[in-house]
This record gives C-alpha cells, sequence and structure tokens, in this order.
C-alpha cells in the first residue's frame, strides 16, 4: 500500500471511529465496528495504530483539532490580561468536555489521562497560561500546584455536569468552581515590594531560568530552594 493510501485509510479510520463515539457512545467503537464503517479490514487498524488504545489517541486529536478549528478561540498574548486569558482557556476546557461527553469520559480516565497525547497537549496549554499569570506577579501557589488545581477543577466540573441531566444542568458552577480555585491561587495584585512570600518566590521563579551569570547547576540548585520553600509555606498554613 502506497503512502498516499496509507493515510487516506488512516484519516477514513479516525473520522469512523469519532463518527460513532459521537453518534452511538463508547461501547460502539470496536474495531469491527470502525472496521466496517471505514471501508477497511480490520487488520489496517492494528498496522495504523497499534492497538484500539492507539486509535483512541488519534480520535482524541482529531476531534480536539476539529473543534479548535470550528471555534474562535481566544489566544492567549504578550500583551493580554493573563488571568483573563486563562478563564478563556478554563471556559475552552468546559466548552470540549460538554460537547464531546464520550470522548471526554475516555481521556478522564485515570489509565488514560496520564498518558494521552490529547491530555498532554491541553496541560501543555495550561502550563504556558499559568506561566504567564506568574511572570506578571499574580500567582501566590507554585506553578505546578496552580496547574494541578486548575486542572482537576476543570475536569471535575465537566464531569459532574455530564452526569446531570441536560435540561437540569447548573450553567453557572464552572464559573463557580473557577472563581473559587482564582481566590485561592491567585493575588489581587500585581507583587510589590512588600508582597507575600510566597507570591515573590512564586514570581522570582519564573525568571529564574533567564538570569545571566549562573550556569545550569546553580539555577538548578536555586530553583530547588525555592520549591522546597514553597512546599514548607503550605505545610505551615
Amino acid at each position: 500500500m502506497s503512502q498516499v493510501e496509507d493515510g487516506t485509510s488512516r484519516t477514513r479510520i479516525v473520522e469512523a471511529a469519532a463518527h460513532l463515539l459521537r453518534t452511538q457512545g463508547v461501547r460502539a467503537v470496536t474495531t469491527r465496528a470502525v472496521s466496517q464503517a471505514a471501508g477497511v479490514q480490520a487488520p489496517t487498524i492494528y498496522r495504523q495504530f497499534g492497538d484500539k488504545d492507539g486509535l483512541i489517541d488519534a480520535v482524541a486529536e482529531h476531534v480536539m483539532a476539529t473543534y479548535v478549528a470550528a471555534k474562535t478561540e481566544t489566544a492567549a498574548t504578550e500583551d493580554g490580561d493573563p488571568v483573563a486569558d486563562l478563564r478563556a482557556a478554563w471556559q475552552a476546557h468546559i466548552d470540549f468536555g460538554l460537547a464531546n461527553p464520550g470522548l471526554y469520559g475516555l481521556l478522564s480516565t485515570p489509565d488514560r489521562a496520564e498518558r494521552s497525547p490529547a491530555t498532554a497537549k491541553g496541560i501543555e496549554v495550561l502550563q504556558a497560561r499559568v506561566r504567564r499569570v506568574a511572570t506578571a506577579g499574580l500567582l501566590r501557589v507554585d506553578e505546578a500546584r496552580a496547574v494541578a488545581m486548575i486542572h482537576a477543577a476543570g475536569t471535575g466540573a465537566v464531569l459532574a455536569l455530564l452526569g446531570m441531566p441536560a435540561e437540569d444542568r447548573d450553567t453557572g458552577l464552572p464559573d463557580a468552581m473557577f472563581d473559587a480555585v482564582a481566590a485561592a491561587i491567585l493575588t489581587t495584585a500585581p507583587v510589590t515590594p512588600d508582597p507575600g512570600v510566597a507570591a515573590t518566590a512564586v514570581t522570582f521563579g519564573t525568571v529564574l531560568p533567564g538570569l545571566p551569570a549562573l550556569t545550569d547547576a546553580e539555577r538548578t540548585l536555586m530553583a530547588e530552594w525555592l520549591t522546597r520553600s514553597l512546599t514548607a509555606l503550605r505545610a505551615a498554613r
């Protein structure tokens, strides 16, 4: 089979699996059903994706790319409001989950979430948004903790909403959850000469990689000191 034919069959398989997932749910996405819908033999799926997990990962990336392309996404800019950009990323996550319940449920299972390329890309976007907030001096916890809290709250909000009948969903829940997390991780104003110790340490950590006249070992050591200090501050609260 030529590379062109291989690419064509891969696209047909992914689109067929995405259609089955969207219209019939997770249980409908079997190797047999997908191969029939795509007009290929089952071995073609294994050759292209390795196994069903590989196919699901490809479907996730395809659906996410299609969703983003169909939406007017608010992109983070260097001179934009970093908190507004963070909220926009949060809302995009909520909207995607509600629009793709079957796929979101699959991606949120613990065994898949830790290794899904689509999930990893989402985390990278979130990390970039959180870094901008930290650089602006608006983060009161370390970046890793902020990312973990936002991700956990966002996932929980989507799954909670998906567990409700559509007509009974609390549409204000996502905003309330974001506000609760924001209150816990954000400062009310940029870092000043007398900020809290934690906010100062977090902000300093964002510029540490670019500090001149330091060796890589020195930067690593300083980063370790900052992390240990932040951990001690959290434990003392």
